[in-house]
């Protein structure tokens, strides 16, 4: 590097060596290079790329290393001066032609030094400057990408937390709005409370007497808004139970409950009546405008005339019933269903052992009924198909999470069976909480 200032003139007097800013792994005395300081330097330089090079291969540890080598050039040229060797040019004519040129050369150094060492001296002062202040861009750039990179950690980690509690927050939301449907069902029934002190019997179909209850001293309609969950997500589970029934009118609704279901069907105007043993239910049911009758299902049945009915419809009922009632009712129905007629049943999944604690939940529970045991009870009922539906799955935030193995091939058959015990647990264990038979005559 060549300075295009600061050379002093002839006239200037004697030389005087100017002091230049000491630098890193430079000596200031004398000017000229020193071989056995030059050495340690590269020595120095080498063992830093060395160590750069060992602590990581990555792209910035390539740009520290190569910036090391330029720093080690930029030291060992820094030092100009008149002192330079002899050089030859080659063979032995070249040689014999320096050495005898070696006392010309050496007087007319002499003679020029005196104009030629201020230039040197001025241009050492010149890189001293130039190479401390390209050590404090780079120390400078050095801490702005420290800071740049430190940013970015918190910001990342920023992110992550803002995930963190988007989660939550949508959680929480589906928590209250779970909540406050599960209000809305408690206020009507509070609303209608005075009203059906004294129950009224339905229009369609008037018990003689008021029908005993299992349930006596057992508030239903609260635990099944509790525990089953609000009528929005009631009627969207058995919403696609609605293409089943299309063309197998009139349809009952065996334990309607809070007419869920006998809605979605009068939205589609699909004829639809219901039935349920709780009065609460039943009257809940009449005030939205429902054909429902407080009664015992197996009575109800009992009443109606054979091959009168195209679909019976049944959700979360079977599992209530003991043996012989449950085999009544699969017979009530085979019998009230005309030629080609649909009953669905959906009941409890007890395969799925996180289903079960849904099933002990309820205290009116008779036995969980397995998908082989209850399509042998109704083939034997008189139904000539029955299929299975398994439904709704847990959420995916509840299975088992996968194992992490190496990429290495020599991991594929551990991969594999983990894989497969993993699949076989979350259908054991996180299976789907609920099945459905659909049944035709």
């Amino acid at each position: 590097m060549r300075a295009s200032w600061g050379l002093s003139s002839p006239s200037a007097g004697p030389v005087v060596e100017k002091a230049t800013p000491r630098i890193r792994g430079v000596s200031d005395h004398p000017p000229q290079p020193d071989a056995a300081e030059l050495e340690r330097i590269v020595a120095r330089l080498k063992d830093e790329i060395e160590l750069s090079g060992s602590t990581g291969a990555s792209a910035g540890d390539g740009a520290d290393s190569s910036r090391l080598a330029i720093r080690g050039e930029a030291e060992r040229a820094w030092a100009v001066t008149a002192d330079r060797p002899f050089l030859f040019k080659a063979g032995a004519l070249g040689r014999a032609r320096g050495l005898a040129l070696v006392p010309v050369k050496a007087v007319l150094r002499k003679l020029m030094r005196w104009y030629v060492e201020p230039v040197a001296a001025d241009q050492r002062t010149f890189n001293a400057i130039a190479l401390r202040l390209v050590d404090a861009l780079s120390e400078a750039t050095d801490a702005a990408h420290a800071k740049a990179a430190e940013l970015g950690e918190k910001l990342a980690a920023a992110e992550r937390q803002r995930q963190v509690l988007e989660t939550r927050h949508e959680a929480l939301e589906t928590r209250l709005e779970t909540r406050l449907e599960e209000h809305d069902d408690r206020m009507l029934r509070l609303e209608r409370r005075p009203a059906s002190a004294q129950p009224r019997p339905s229009a369609e179909i008037a018990p003689a007497q008021p029908i005993p209850s299992p349930q006596a001293g057992f508030d239903y309609f609260a635990f099944e808004t509790r525990m089953r969950g609000p009528q929005k997500l009631v009627r969207e589970r058995q919403r696609p139970y609605v293409e089943d029934f299309r063309g197998a009118e009139p349809v009952l609704d065996v334990g309607c409950g809070r007419g869920e279901f006998l809605s979605l069907l009068r939205e589609e105007g699909i004829d639809a009546r219901g039935v349920d043993l709780d009065a609460d239910m039943a009257a809940f049911c009449r005030e939205q405008g429902l054909a429902v009758e407080q009664a015992d299902a197996l009575s109800y049945l009992s009443g109606l005339e054979e091959d009168s009915l195209g679909g019976i419809f049944a959700a979360q009922f079977v599992e209530h019933l003991p043996p012989a009632r449950l085999a009544g009712f699969l017979d009530l129905a085979a019998s009230r269903l005309r030629p080609k007629g649909v009953l669905v049943l959906e009941t409890i999944n007890p395969l799925s052992l996180f289903a079960l604690r849904n099933y002990f939940a309820d205290l009116t529970h008779a036995q969980p009924l397995v998908p082989e045991t209850l399509t042998l009870l109704v083939r034997q009922a008189g139904f000539a198909e029955a299929e299975t539906r398994f439904l709704n799955e847990p959420p995916e935030e509840q299975l088992l999470e996968p194992v992490r193995l190496p990429a290495e091939a020599s991991f594929d058959a551990a991969r594999q069976t983990l894989d497969a015990n993993r699949s076989k647990l979350n259908q054991i264990i996180f299976g789907p909480q609920d099945y459905a038979l659909v049944a035709r005559r």
